[in-house]
C-alpha cells in the first residue's frame, strides 16, 4: 500500500488494502510493540510520571486559555533578539513567506529537518512548484521522500519499511548494496545528506515548543540533522503551530521528561536545541537570519469549545498510535491524513473539513488505550464521540444526517427495553434465545455480516448475572 496522498475519504477501503499487506503489518507490529516495551521500561524509572502528566496538562490548559496574550509576548521577545516573526492564516500564506524569502536571496535549495507542521501545509510541493528543491534530512523522512510516500507515523515516518525495502530505496539513490546492514545504510545516508547540508541556502524546521518568556523555540531530535539545518545555512525558517507556545522557560522541563518517554521510551532525546535569536557577531554557530512563521491554519477555530480545545494540547509524541489496536493493524496511510492514528482522527476533521474526513472519527474501537498513554491526558475517546455526534447532527451549516428506518427501530426497541427491570429481563431472555437458536443464521445476514467479515462476533452468556447472583455463583 503506497500511501501517496490517499484521500481522507475511503478509510474502510484503505484499511482493507493495508490488511492485505503482510510485510507492512509485520514491520508495523514489530515496531509498535518495541516502542510500547521501551515506554513501559522508561516509566518504571519514572515514579513521578503521573504527577508530570498533571503538571503538563495544567500548563497546556493555561497556555491555550491565554494563547493570544502568550503569542504576542513571544513575538515581542523574539523580535527583540533579532528574530523576524511572521503570522500565517493558512498553509498557502505560510508557504509563500518562505518562497518570497528564498526568491529575494536567490536560494533554490532547502535542507529540512523533520516537521509535521510543514507536512500539514504541503510545503515541499509548494516549494517545488516555485522551483525550490526541498530535501528532507531526517533519515526516516528522507527514505519516505525518496519512496514518493507520505509519513506513516508522527515520530517514525518510515516505521512500516523493512531493512530490505530501505536497502532497495537507498540503492537507487546512493548505490549502496541492497543487502547492506543497518549501519552501512545509515552511513550511506549520512554521506549523501552531508552534501545537501552544504548545498542548502536555507534551513527549514518545525519546533516542539515556543517559549513566550524568552522568545525561544525548542527543537528535539535524535539524529543531529536538525542542528545541522539550524547552524550551517545563513537563513533559517521555523514553522510553528500557534498551539506550541508555553509561558515560561521553567515550564519546559516537564515536557522534556514526558515527550521522549512517551514517544520512543527514552529518558531524554539526544539533541535539544533552544534557539534564542539569530547568530551574534561574536558567535560561530547559528543562522544570520532567523524567521519564525506562526501558523494558524484552523487552530483558532479549535479553541472555541472547551471539549474540543484539549486536542490542541497534543505534544506529538505518537504514543497513542503505538497503543491503538486499529493503527497497529492498518498503519498511517489508511487514514489519508498527515496526522494518522487516534490523534489524527481527532485533529484532522477539525483542521480540514469534518464532513470530508467524516470516516476518521469512526476509525476507532473506543477502547481508551490512547487516553491511558497520552502524556498530557487528552481524552481522545470523548473527542471522537463528540465528533461523531456533530456528524450525526449535521455540523455547522448542515442538516442532521438522516437516520435509517432500521437504526431508528433498533434504538426505539432498545429504549423500550431499558425503561424497567421486567422489560430488561424479558429483552435479555429473548436475546439469549435468539443467540442460541439463530446465531449461525443471524451472523451471515446484515448488519452482523459486515461485523463478522473481519472479526468474531461475541456470544451472549447462557445465564444472566442476576440469576447467578441469586444462587451465589
Amino acid at each position: 500500500m503506497s500511501g501517496e496522498h490517499l484521500p481522507m475519504e475511503g478509510f474502510p477501503e484503505h484499511a482493507k488494502a493495508a490488511l492485505a499487506d503482510p510485510i507492512q503489518r509485520q514491520a508495523l507490529r514489530a515496531a509498535t510493540d518495541l516502542f510500547r516495551e521501551r515506554r513501559g521500561s522508561a516509566l518504571q524509572r519514572a515514579p513521578a510520571f503521573e504527577t508530570w502528566r498533571d503538571e503538563a496538562r495544567a500548563i497546556k490548559d493555561d497556555s491555550l486559555l491565554r494563547l493570544d496574550e502568550l503569542l504576542l509576548e513571544f513575538e515581542r521577545n523574539a523580535t527583540a533578539k533579532g528574530v523576524v516573526v511572521h503570522w500565517a492564516e493558512d498553509g498557502s500564506q505560510a508557504s509563500q513567506i518562505l518562497i518570497a524569502l528564498c526568491k529575494e536571496r536567490g536560494i533554490d535549495r532547502a535542507a529540512k529537518s523533520k516537521s509535521m507542521t510543514t507536512e500539514e501545509i504541503s510545503l515541499n510541493a509548494a516549494l517545488a512548484a516555485a522551483g525550490i528543491a526541498a530535501i528532507e534530512t531526517d533519515l526516516g523522512e528522507w527514505i519516505i521522500q525518496l519512496a514518493g510516500e507520505t509519513p506513516f507515523h508522527i515520530v517514525v515516518p518510515a516505521i512500516h519499511k523493512t531493512r530490505a525495502q530501505i536497502g532497495e530505496i537507498l540503492n537507487a539513490k546512493t548505490g549502496v548494496d541492497r543487502g547492506a546492514t543497518a549501519k552501512e545504510l545509515t552511513e550511506a545516508a549520512r554521506v549523501a545528506l552531508r552534501e545537501e547540508f552544504q548545498k542548502a541556502g536555507v534551513g527549514v524546521s518545525g519546533a516542539n515548543f515556543a517559549i513566550a518568556e524568552t522568545g525561544s523555540i525548542l527543537i528535539l531530535e535524535n539524529e543531529g540533522n536538525a542542528r545541522m539545518c539550524t547552524t550551517l545555512p545563513d537563513l533559517h525558517v521555523a514553522f510553528v503551530g500557534i498551539e506550541k507556545v508555553i509561558p515560561r522557560l521553567a515550564d519546559l522541563p516537564v515536557f522534556l521528561r514526558l515527550l521522549p518517554r512517551s514517544g520512543t521510551g527514552q529518558d531524554l532525546t539526544t539533541y535539544q536545541s533552544i534557539l534564542t535569536g539569530r547568530k551574534r557577531d561574536d558567535e560561530s554557530d547559528g543562522p544570520r537570519e532567523l524567521h519564525v512563521v506562526l501558523l494558524d491554519n484552523g487552530r483558532s477555530k479549535m479553541l472555541r469549545e472547551e471539549i474540543l480545545r484539549q486536542s490542541l494540547a497534543c505534544i506529538r509524541c505518537g504514543a497513542c498510535l503505538n497503543a491503538c489496536p486499529v493503527y497497529q493493524q492498518v498503519g498511517g496511510h489508511a487514514y489519508g491524513s498527515v496526522s494518522p492514528g487516534p490523534i489524527g482522527a481527532v485533529i484532522t476533521p477539525q483542521l480540514q473539513d469534518l464532513h470530508k474526513a467524516r470516516e476518521l472519527p469512526f476509525a476507532s474501537s473506543l477502547c481508551g488505550a490512547c487516553r491511558d498513554v497520552c502524556p498530557v491526558k487528552i481524552d481522545i475517546p470523548t473527542l471522537l464521540l463528540r465528533l461523531r455526534k456533530d456528524l450525526k447532527e449535521g455540523g455547522p451549516g448542515r442538516a442532521p444526517a438522516a437516520r435509517s428506518r432500521l437504526e431508528a427501530a433498533v434504538f426505539a426497541a432498545w429504549a423500550f427495553a431499558m425503561r424497567g427491570p421486567f422489560r430488561y429481563a424479558a429483552a435479555t431472555f429473548v436475546a439469549r434465545c435468539l443467540d442460541r437458536w439463530l446465531s449461525p443464521v443471524l451472523r451471515r445476514l446484515p448488519p452482523l455480516s459486515r461485523w463478522t467479515r473481519g472479526r468474531t462476533a461475541p456470544r451472549l452468556a447462557s445465564r444472566s448475572f442476576r440469576s447467578m447472583w441469586k444462587e451465589g455463583l
